[in-house]
Order: C-alpha cells, then structure tokens, then sequence
C-alpha cells in the first residue's frame, strides 16, 4: 500500500529520475510543489511544457537554441575561426564564465565512453568534421573534461581533424589558483609541467 496518494507518488517518481535528485529529495521538491498555490503551480508546469517545446539546438554548434541559431552564432562579433568543443551545453556556460573567450562553440552532447557503451556516432562528432572541412576555421579548443572519457574524446577528434589545415589545441590544466604542492597528485603536476608558461 502506498503512504502517499497515487498522484503525489507519480510526482515524487518523476523528481527522483533527474540527475543527482534522490528519494528524499524528490518528496521534498514534490512536497513544495503541491504546498504552491495553483497559479504558481501551474505557471511551473507550464514552464517545463514551454522549454520542451521551444528548446531545440542550434544548426551550427548545436547548443541549446530558441531559433534557428543560437545567441552566440547569431553574434557577428564573435570569431567563427575559432571553436570550442565542449562535451555539453553546461561547458558553453562554464567557458562563457570567463568572459575571454570570443569565438564559438560545437557541442558534441556526450564524450566517447567505452564501459557506457557510447562511441564516436554517438555523439556529434560528423557534425564538427563538416564544420572543420569547409576550411573557415582555423583553430580547435578541446575543453572536454580532464578524465579518461574527455581524454580519449578529444584525441580521436584530434586524429580526425588532421587531414584538415587546421590548429587542434586543449585547454591548459594544472594546480589551481591557492592550491598547494603538497596535495597536487601525480598526473595534474605532469600537466602542469607540460602546460607550463614562460613568464
């Protein structure tokens, strides 16, 4: 026998399925929700209903878009000779934190992951082939995470792209700002002294 009526526990169901959202977590999400007047719960709803209807993904970079294009590609300021390949469109966000970076994105939605049975079609890697051939772009930014999958991710693409006359670089990783010596494990000081900058 359920504690909750049926609807409740639907809903408490449907929280716990988002990423990092456990049981206790979703009751407490559901239990706010239900605790909204009417008209604010339904404006969330409606919320949900709208983005799924109106986010889509841009033609160029596919990250996520309320029109044919994204913001960042329908910006002429910005470089289109220089991209920036990140694993997700929350990685469009982390490099836009910078504000340094004024060229353009490809986000490829996944990284190549053998134990999670993703592999290169899997994720948009044709796409930024295509984009690359057509010979305007200059320079590539891989700014896949620093683990094994964004590693593997961004040495094939590597590979693939040397055929064309184009740079391939990685973001620059190493100790962070007010860390320590003393903590730093052996393979982010290998990448640090291999990143190394001359001052």
């Amino acid at each position: 026998m359920d504690f909750f009526p049926s609807a409740l526990e639907n809903l408490i169901d449907k929280f716990a399925t988002l990423p990092g959202i456990g049981r206790k977590t979703a009751q407490r999400l559901a239990f706010y929700v239900i605790a909204l007047d009417e008209e604010r719960a339904l404006a969330f709803a409606d919320a949900i209903r709208e983005a799924k209807q109106d986010v889509n993904f841009c033609e160029v970079c596919l990250n996520l878009a309320d029109s044919d294009l994204c913001s960042v590609c329908r910006d002429e300021r910005r470089s289109k000779k220089l991209v920036c390949v990140v694993p997700d469109p929350k990685g469009v966000l982390a490099i836009e934190r910078s504000h340094e970076f004024d060229g353009v994105y490809h986000v490829l939605h996944g990284v190549i992951s053998p134990i999670g049975n993703v592999g290169p079609d899997d994720i948009r890697v044709k796409e930024l082939v295509k984009r690359v051939s057509g010979g305007e772009i200059e320079e590539v930014i891989m700014a896949t995470n620093p683990d094994t999958e964004g590693e593997t991710t961004a040495r094939y693409i590597s590979r693939l792209l040397q055929p064309f006359e184009v740079k391939v670089t990685r973001l620059a990783y190493g100790i962070p700002v007010g860390g320590s010596l003393e903590f730093v494990d052996d393979a982010t000081l290998m990448r640090a002294l291999e990143g190394r900058l001359e001052m």
